[in-house]
């Protein structure tokens, strides 16, 4: 009777031995790929963390000090020196004056009017005609899409100062010389732009569309109902690029405007330097006052922007 219990209990050991473990199921095996992760290439010890936080501080601060500087400088007293060899980045004693003095010494809010008119017209054209362009060429099949696509490319490569004169040849042959319109022409439809929204509209499935043609959508709803949802992210970002770049150009108007009241406000700031006296402080509060509409236009698309970034602005 021993022996048997012995046989019984030293066979039950060789089962249990040799059977195999548990396989690691799914939920297992997405834990250890992602335990695998966590102490992989990716993990960032404290040496490179630090190092990532520094630089980016480091860039923070490079970006953004001429920032602070200048409105540090806009709201300094006529009694501080900032000329000094190591003048004080707080004001001691701020004030709002400078910025009523930029309204007593040149039409500001004029200037402000005019560069408003000529940022509106070039974010409309490069909204309506970058979309209709990209559109265009990322889901409609025509003779020569290729090769104007080439065309597209290669404008990108002429620097703009190299067509500055044909574009003031052109628009003087409009009739639009001295006129907000002959500035905001040439920037009204952006080439970059239009590849944008081609790039875009790309990322959107093919069988959306399919889909919608089988139902009898017409060319106007697919790119109302389809496109246009799909590419707000991306409209965002040229909208703002586009206001961005109208707002703070001062080559173009500096040549085609002549008449004071048509000025824009990056072309009448420079009336602040005056050719006997100079105020640093005046033109810093018109490089502000200037710099208010952008803000409130990046905090009011900011969402859409950064969805346009980092995600080509298609909906998941």
């Amino acid at each position: 009777m021993p022996d048997v219990t012995a046989r019984a209990e030293t066979g039950r050991r060789a089962v249990t031995a040799e059977r195999p473990g548990p396989e690691a199921g799914p939920g297992q095996g997405r834990h250890a790929g992602r335990a695998r992760r966590r102490a992989g290439f990716g993990t960032a010890g404290p040496g490179e963390l630090v190092l990532r936080y520094s630089l980016l501080t480091l860039v923070l601060v490079l970006l953004i000090s001429p920032f602070l500087w200048q409105l540090s400088t806009s709201l300094k007293s006529l009694h501080e020196d900032i000329f000094t060899g190591a003048p004080s980045f707080l004001p001691e004693q701020p004030t709002l004056d400078n910025y009523a003095r930029v309204a007593e010494t040149i039409p500001v809010w004029s200037y402000a009017l005019n560069s408003l008119i000529v940022a509106v017209i070039v974010v409309l054209g490069n909204a309506a005609g970058a979309t209709l362009a990209g559109y265009a060429l990322a889901r409609l099949r025509f003779r020569g899409a290729k090769l104007l696509l080439v065309g597209f490319l290669a404008t990108l490569v002429l620097p703009g100062e190299v067509t500055i004169i044909s574009q003031y040849i052109t628009v003087r042959g409009f009739g639009l010389a001295d006129t907000l319109l002959g500035v905001a022409l040439p920037g009204a439809i952006g080439m970059l732009n239009v590849l944008l929204m081609r790039t875009a509209f790309q990322a959107i499935p093919q069988e959306m569309d399919e889909a919608a043609v089988i139902d009898g959508a017409t060319l106007w709803q697919r790119l109302i109902h389809i496109g246009l949802p799909n590419v707000r992210g991306m409209l965002s970002v040229i909208t703002i690029f586009a206001f961005i770049g109208a707002w703070d150009d001062f080559l173009w108007p500096l040549i085609v405007l002549n008449d004071p009241e048509n000025f824009t406000l990056t072309v009448g700031l420079q009336y602040l330097n005056g050719t006997f006296t100079n105020n640093p402080r005046l033109p810093a509060a018109g490089t502000m006052i200037s710099f208010i509409p952008i803000v409130i236009l990046f905090a009011s698309l900011q969402r859409f922007f950064f969805r346009g970034v980092e995600e080509g602005a298609i909906k998941g």
